[in-house]
């Protein structure tokens, strides 16, 4: 990956680190209006993709609603509220936990994951970030009469459509299709397509789209959680819709349909949101405050900030 470096790590005045990045912002007709690198880079968008696949979900007949297809379309960070929604959409469903067939884990939040060990608890699918997705495709799986138990083959007719979905949204052809972390089907796209791609969920007019884009907003704890840059910035920032993912990744899109997508080269999520900030203050999107705290990444020395990560300037 040919990126240009993008942040610095500064310790008491010393340069430690760099990470190298890729940006970009789409106009409202998926054209290329600030790169940062080259847009056109195949990038694995991780649970950026999630929000497309609970489009296609809903199409499928997903019973996902309010706080449920937030949660559909999230990285949850594993508190009592997120189990109990994915509980709730699996009900919905006719289902229960033993349908996921996600990979077990911890939760995510800090306080949520010690007060899960110290109980005895093990790890299990529902506790894992990606049970919100894996219970809206299990859900449409079964609404739409498709085997249940196969829904994770990429030949599945639910996941020939969510492949579908996504390369509707980003405007061209999916580049490639791994497995990702949670044992989904994961499609590459461009950084460009990915930006596209949310600039469309975020200005849907109408549809499964604008249902989607319409959960996050109002519910966009359930999307992260507490302490989430997701969560944060969809609160701060009025009809604005992002989404995290692994190695790195974040897209958000505007409701004048603009796009705006990140990607740390290295996979570090350290340095993604000084470059996601930059990049959303060269669009012109506000308030200042919010941009800030997404950008306020500090290093530690001995449990007391010592320095900062900084954006390079973008030109």
């Amino acid at each position: 990956m040919d990126a240009p470096v993008v942040a610095r790590v500064v310790r008491n005045g010393v340069v430690e680190s760099v990470h190298h990045g890729l940006g970009v912002v789409t106009d409202a007709a998926g054209a290329v209006l600030v790169a940062v690198g080259d847009p056109g880079t195949v990038v694995l968008p991780r649970s950026a993709n999630k929000p497309l696949q609970a489009v296609g979900c809903l199409r499928a007949g997903a019973p996902a609603r309010d706080e449920t297809l937030a949660v559909a379309a999230s990285s949850h960070s594993g508190e009592p509220f997120h189990l109990d929604a994915v509980r709730r959409l699996l009900a919905a469903g006719g289902l229960t936990e033993a349908a996921l067939r996600n990979t077990p884990d911890y939760p995510v939040d800090e306080a949520a994951r010690i007060a899960w060990i110290a109980a005895g608890r093990p790890r299990t699918p529902l506790a894992q970030n990606c049970s919100g997705k894996h219970a809206a495709m299990v859900t449409a799986a079964a609404a739409s009469g498709w085997d249940v138990a196969a829904y994770l083959d990429p030949t599945h007719p639910l996941q020939r459509l969510l492949a579908a979905t996504i390369e509707e949204f980003a405007g061209e052809p999916v580049a490639a299709v791994v497995v990702d972390g949670c044992g989904a089907p994961q499609h590459g796209l461009t950084l460009a397509g990915l930006a596209r791609a949310f600039g469309r969920l975020a200005s849907a007019p109408d549809g499964e789209a604008a249902r989607v884009a319409d959960a996050m907003r109002r519910f966009p704890e359930y999307v992260g959680g507490t302490g989430r840059d997701a969560t944060g910035l969809m609160r701060a920032v009025p009809g604005l819709v992002a989404k995290d993912g692994a190695e790195g990744v974040f897209a958000v899109g505007l409701p004048d349909g603009r796009g705006v997508a990140v990607k740390i080269a290295d996979g570090a999520s350290r340095g993604r949101g000084v470059l996601l900030a930059g990049l959303l203050r060269r669009a012109g999107v506000g308030p200042d405050a919010a941009l800030a705290t997404l950008a306020d990444e500090v290093v530690l020395g001995h449990g007391r900030p010592v320095g900062r990560v900084e954006g390079v300037r973008l030109g």
